[in-house]
């Protein structure tokens, strides 16, 4: 497959300058990045470019690296209504929503020699899910993987993706939302803390087709899941919800990108996350476009973070852009606090313990998103994952 790249812009007349910056124009939005299906177009990062300044690059260096992944590193299987299929590069759909936007990306694309194929086919529903297990098999190994997941006309399915164990993992999930199509599409992190994961979602929901998608994040030493989606198709929606909670010495990252292309397009987009623990790292970057074609869009953006303890830091930063006079609605949201005393006060002097309060606060905070997953068995996991979690903070 050939390679889609995107030369930088150029002031006509321009001199370099002195710090070696030269005469180009930073990219200024998400829909203007560098894209490319070769690894060698992408300098590896050194933690200065406006996509990797929050990220600990020097903890991803493995990614980083044009090498082979090793055997036996990360095992894929599937259970559920469909089986999977294998995608050669060039094999189509894969790429005809995918393309790199990092280098990482690139390297899973290149060195992914059959991407794994889920098709759930035309009219089909399904409420049992298709579960993707990716079990790691150790801290020094390194994987690399492109999963495709095509939802075909007016069918409703689940798929969830489950990491566990430990890695070194690139990976790549391409998505595409066929006409009328539902998909729900839950990633779920549940690493051991030595794992590496940088993720990179790509999605295209076609015309009156929904996509929800869901990032849940807790283990792992460094986690980084990028949900991009486009709303191409006129009346195309999609639901971009996130959970994380962060312990002493984690990173857990996602920047989300939501751009409405097509009229009468809605889209809304809500992360929140907690962080317990010296050194317990967040971030989220959402990034919404409504292009000068998506007359009539509704679209809103929130993110909500919960500081447990000293030490810890969440670090949130919306944008939106409008090309387009013609919308319904748009707007954007961050807030990053402690705990509200005043909520505190009410359950202590209704005779609940300090430490229940404060797990009750928490629970309420974050059940909210779990709440939104079509998957009884895997919220009830959750709200155990939660539990846990708390219970470290209490034992602090």
């Amino acid at each position: 497959m050939s390679s889609a790249t995107q030369a930088p812009a150029t002031i006509p007349g321009a001199k370099g300058h002195t710090d070696g910056a030269g005469a180009f124009v930073p990219v200024q939005t998400r829909d203007e990045r560098h894209r490319s299906f070769d690894p060698s177009t992408f300098e590896v990062p050194t933690g200065r470019e406006v996509n990797w300044k929050h990220t600990p690059v020097a903890r991803l260096t493995r990614l980083f690296t044009d090498a082979a992944g090793d055997e036996g590193a990360v095992s894929l299987t599937v259970s559920g209504p469909v089986a999977a299929t294998g995608l050669a590069i060039g094999a189509a759909p894969r790429g005809e929503v995918f393309q790199p936007e990092d280098r990482p990306a690139a390297l899973a694309w290149s060195r992914s020699t059959q991407a794994l194929h889920i098709l759930v086919p035309v009219e089909a529903e399904y409420d049992e899910p298709i579960v993707i297990e990716a079990v790691g098999g150790g801290a020094d190994l390194l994987a690399h993987a492109h999963i495709v997941v095509e939802a075909s006309r007016h069918s409703r399915s689940t798929v969830v993706l489950r990491h566990v164990g430990s890695a070194q993992l690139a990976q790549n999930v391409e998505i595409i939302v066929r006409e009328g199509a539902q998909l729900e599409l839950v990633t779920v992190q549940r690493w051991d803390d030595d794992a590496v994961h940088t993720a990179s979602h790509q999605a295209r929901v076609e015309r009156d087709g929904n996509l929800r998608h869901i990032v849940v994040s807790f283990g792992g030493g460094v986690v980084r899941v990028n949900p991009s989606v486009e709303l191409a198709g006129t009346g195309s929606s999609a639901d971009l919800f996130g959970l994380s909670y962060s312990d002493a010495g984690q990173h857990l990252e996602s920047q989300v990108y939501l751009h409405h292309k097509g009229a009468e397009t809605r889209g809304d987009v809500l992360y929140k996350g907690a962080l317990q623990g010296e050194g317990a790292r967040s971030v989220w970057i959402g990034d919404v476009l409504i292009g000068p074609d998506a007359v009539a869009t509704d679209s809103y953006e929130a993110n909500r973070n919960l500081v447990l303890t000293e030490g810890a830091r969440a670090d949130s930063i919306p944008n939106l852009e409008i090309e387009t006079g013609d919308i319904r609605g748009a707007g954007h949201a961050s807030a990053t606090g402690r705990f509200d005393d005043e909520q505190l006060f009410y359950l202590q002097a209704r005779g609940i313990p300090e430490d229940e309060a404060r797990r009750l606060v928490v629970l309420g905070f974050l059940a909210e998103i779990v709440q939104k997953i079509n998957v009884p068995d895997l919220e009830a996991e959750l709200f155990a994952a939660i539990e846990e979690e708390l219970a470290r903070e209490v034992a602090r």
